[in-house]
């Protein structure tokens, strides 16, 4: 593949996940993840090293577009500092776990249950409705905790944010309005996101075969090439989000998350759909 044409999808790609990110709460890694893992079969990295790549590297770039992201939604008012600060705590420790996981595990099973659980997250969303109630304040400590580790220990697992198991949770479970678990969120993925980048570089840097300027399993020019164009687009997207009725954002979250697990587990290819 050609140098140019592979960064220019990388830039690409980096314009999608900021939008995204800052549109709705996610690290966008569900996005990225898929596309390096591509990106990186297509350059003759090995499939078990370039899936590892892919969800570390996206797990590098989530952290400060999700700092881009959180900023613009605190300013809005649809951040809740202490549900956040309490989730994101249990989240690191989970982040940990899962990349740790993540790092031992074959890439088909990675592949399979990543594009399962994003697509799990997208019925859940479809299927139930969102409470025409919100109740923000009567959760105990002990259920922020709970799903803020398993939220954690999926996102390290497969290399997300979590914003796609997150925001349901807060919107179906905990019953927030839907921009502040979008606010919300991305401040338990900034938080979340560390456990699994200290994981994934340090159980990277004795492997082989890792493309050139690799730092563990984080490739710096993926990372650049993604965080030059994410960050500044966060802030767009979250300009949208809050211009956006929830209705639509629940939409438009549910049709990207059923298209990135076809893709991820893919039925695409066994299809023969060039999507």
């Amino acid at each position: 593949m050609d140098l140019t044409v592979y960064l220019l999808i990388l830039a690409l790609t980096g314009v999608l996940v900021g939008f995204t990110s800052g549109l709705l709460g996610v690290g966008g890694g569900f996005i990225m993840g898929p596309v390096q893992f591509f990106l990186l079969m297509a350059l003759g990295v090995d499939p078990n090293i370039a899936i590892r790549v892919a969800f570390g590297t996206s797990l590098a770039v989530i952290l400060p577009t999700t700092i881009s992201g959180a900023w613009g939604h605190k300013r809005k008012g649809a951040v809740l500092i202490r549900p956040a600060l309490i989730m994101g705590i249990t989240g690191f420790i989970g982040g940990l776990l899962g990349a740790l996981l993540a790092t031992n595990m074959p890439v088909e099973v990675l592949r399979i249950i990543s594009g399962m659980v994003i697509f799990v997250s997208a019925l859940w969303m479809l299927r139930t409705h969102l409470p025409q109630k919100k109740d923000e304040k009567t959760h105990k400590d002990s259920s922020y905790l709970f799903w803020g580790f398993l939220v954690g220990l999926i996102a390290g697992l497969l290399g997300i944010g979590g914003g796609v198991i997150m925001v349901p949770i807060l919107t179906l479970l905990l019953r927030f309005d839907i921009h502040k678990a979008i606010g919300t969120s991305t401040v338990v993925i900034i938080i979340s996101s560390m456990g699994g980048i200290i994981i994934y570089i340090l159980q990277g840097l004795s492997v082989q075969g890792l493309p050139p300027y690799s730092v563990g399993y984080v490739n710096l020019v993926q990372f650049m090439a993604l965080a030059l164009t994410s960050i500044p687009m966060a802030q767009l997207g979250v300009i949208t989000s809050h211009r956006l009725p929830g209705k639509h954002l629940r939409y438009i979250f549910i049709v990207v998350l059923v298209y990135i697990s076809l893709k991820m587990m893919g039925i695409f290819e066994w299809l023969n759909l060039p999507l």
